[in-house]
């Protein structure tokens, strides 16, 4: 009778217990379904229109857009091509007595001469650019120190040997007439021409005297062939197409003379240039006047 009375007892016990479990399952699933709703409420803005249909048996499929993490594309610069610069060349008209080219410098352009035979214009060769001052002789020199300084320098112009050059006197009268200009007619250190040169460098080296012209020294001179010619010999040209002497200087060696140029003043020019074998005309020597 005990025994089944203690039956009963735990039938009831068990059917109180289950009772109470279901309550407490109902209340769990009444708080999840809440909760559910809760975090469906705040995805739902979250969820793009685009939501891929489900398919019957299958779970949606959603997209999701997150801003927050969609990298930004750098935008493209466009690049503007680099225009060149083009600096501006200016153009200056120039008069033909004088073209400035850098400060202190010059070019005078040399006589224009016409050739007799044709129309054709060509010019004595034009005058250095500059003068420099080491073509001055020291003043400050010894008689020696002269001579060897004279050596060097005609060395240089003549393209010869320091060593072959002897008549001191002959460099020294040349010297002193180095540079200065011409004129027709001229006589003195102002402006000298080329016949005038050649009368006071003969004088004073070879005591010969000459003529005032250069065609009155061409007739004063006997006349002498290419392999005869040594320093001291008068050489005369025919210029501007005349048929009378115009220009006279006095041979040098090594193929160079010494004379007044229309564009350099007196200087050294060498026969082998075109210009000057162009206008070759004779070669003379004059004998010293004898002593009284």
């Amino acid at each position: 009778m005990q025994i089944k009375n203690f039956n009963y007892i735990l039938s009831i016990a068990s059917i109180l217990v289950m009772g109470s479990s279901c309550t407490t399952i109902k209340s769990i699933g009444n708080s999840t379904k809440k909760w559910s709703k809760n975090l469906q409420s705040k995805v739902t803005p979250l969820v793009k229109k685009d939501t891929i249909a489900p398919k019957p048996g299958n779970t949606t499929l959603v997209k999701f857009s997150l801003p927050s993490l969609k990298r930004k594309q750098p935008k493209n610069k466009k690049i503007k091509p680099i225009k060149p610069v083009v600096e501006d060349i200016v153009t200056t008209h120039t008069n033909t007595a004088t073209i400035e080219f850098l400060d202190n410098i010059a070019v005078k352009p040399g006589k224009i001469y016409l050739s007799k035979t044709s129309d054709s214009i060509d010019a004595e060769p034009a005058a250095p650019l500059v003068k420099d001052n080491f073509e001055k002789m020291p003043d400050n020199l010894s008689d020696i120190e002269k001579a060897n300084w004279l050596q060097l320098k005609y060395s240089i112009k003549m393209d010869i040997a320091v060593e072959e050059i002897n008549n001191i006197p002959l460099l020294t009268k040349i010297d002193e007439w180095w540079g200065t200009p011409y004129c027709l007619g001229g006589s003195s250190k102002g402006c000298i021409d080329c016949s005038y040169f050649t009368l006071d460098v003969m004088k004073s080296t070879y005591n010969i005297n000459l003529k005032r012209t250069a065609a009155e020294q061409y007739e004063q001179s006997e006349k002498i062939d290419w392999a005869d010619l040594k320093e001291g010999d008068l050489i005369f040209f025919k210029t501007e197409g005349r048929k009378n002497i115009t220009h006279v200087g006095i041979y040098l060696t090594n193929n160079k003379f010494a004379h007044a140029s229309t564009s350099q003043g007196v200087t050294i020019s060498d026969l082998t240039e075109s210009y000057w074998q162009k206008r070759l005309y004779s070669l003379g020597r004059v004998a010293a006047t004898p002593a009284q």
